[in-house]
């Protein structure tokens, strides 16, 4: 197995809403807002070489939406999904496979184009299944409130409709030892429903991609949930209890949102599970 960080694109939120309750005179030490009161995040995915399967996990934004669309999310940086996969020696045809955390905008807009005269859309990846789970494909297309905005229909339907569409086997419980895709899944409510965090096993090391349960290295103490999550008391269980997992059995933690920091290891404090070390790709590369 090879794998590769995919940078698509860097963005901004608002820091208030990335952390929820926590006071700003907390949350700035680690992630520091602007004038605006926006923070810097990244959508950092991953790419998988396994044999003859390119998977790539999660894709951005993308850049179909609008001028007025993306002015809310101050796009900065020159970062692209298509000059990451350049530089990793791909195309976008070449992926097999792309699986998708979940459906929020910002995690699976690049799955989804303008076709060619833009009158409709197609899908981005022309020879790639797009995976997801039936539980959080019925929650993304039919909606609550609170998540609406988050869950656009151009993103979701032409996957269906192109016929590419194709749903992981959940199972029992709330990890999957080892999926379709050959690596394993687990998998998380609090955020939104069904959210999926893939397990590898590289170089005898386990690497999470943690997605939205951890955004950024600031998210680790446990009480940091963002404003986003429809169920932030069953967060925290989730957090707490893959925290001491990760701690105890020395799993590596892949950030997608942390414009600033890769991938960590976690230790043990009196206050609870920690950042220990900090590692770029290029370091994990290098690891025995």
């Amino acid at each position: 197995m090879t794998i590769y960080p995919i940078e698509t694109g860097n963005f901004k939120l608002d820091g208030g809403a990335m952390f929820g309750v926590v006071p700003k005179s907390i949350w700035n030490r680690t992630n520091p807002a602007d004038g605006n009161n926006m923070i810097d995040l990244a959508a950092r995915c991953l790419l998988i070489e396994d044999g003859d399967r390119l998977i790539l996990i999660d894709n951005g934004l993308g850049n179909k939406q609008s001028e007025k669309f993306f002015s809310y999310y101050y796009l900065w940086g020159d970062h692209s999904l298509d000059r990451s996969l350049k530089n990793a020696g791909f195309h976008r045809d070449d992926v097999t496979d792309v699986f998708l955390t979940h459906l929020h905008f910002d995690h699976c807009g690049g799955s989804i184009q303008w076709n060619k005269d833009r009158s409709g859309y197609e899908p981005a990846f022309k020879n790639a299944r797009f995976w997801t789970n039936k539980d959080h494909w019925e929650w993304a297309t039919k909606p609550n409130a609170r998540e609406k905005a988050s869950f656009l229909k151009e993103n979701l339907l032409p996957m269906q409709q192109s016929g590419q569409l194709h749903f992981v086997d959940r199972k029992e419980g709330s990890f999957v030892e080892k999926s379709e895709l050959g690596f394993g899944i687990h998998f998380v409510d609090g955020h939104t429903d069904k959210q999926m965090l893939p397990h590898l096993n590289y170089k005898g090391k386990t690497l999470v991609f943690v997605a939205d349960l951890i955004p950024t290295a600031g998210h680790i103490p446990l009480p940091y949930v963002m404003g986003y999550d429809t169920r932030p008391l069953l967060t925290l269980k989730e957090k707490l209890d893959f925290l001491n997992a990760a701690v105890e059995n020395d799993w590596l933690l892949l950030f997608e949102h942390d414009a600033h920091n890769q991938i960590c290891t976690l230790k043990q404090t009196e206050k609870g599970a920690r950042l220990d070390q900090l590692f770029s790709y290029d370091e994990l590369f290098k690891m025995q």
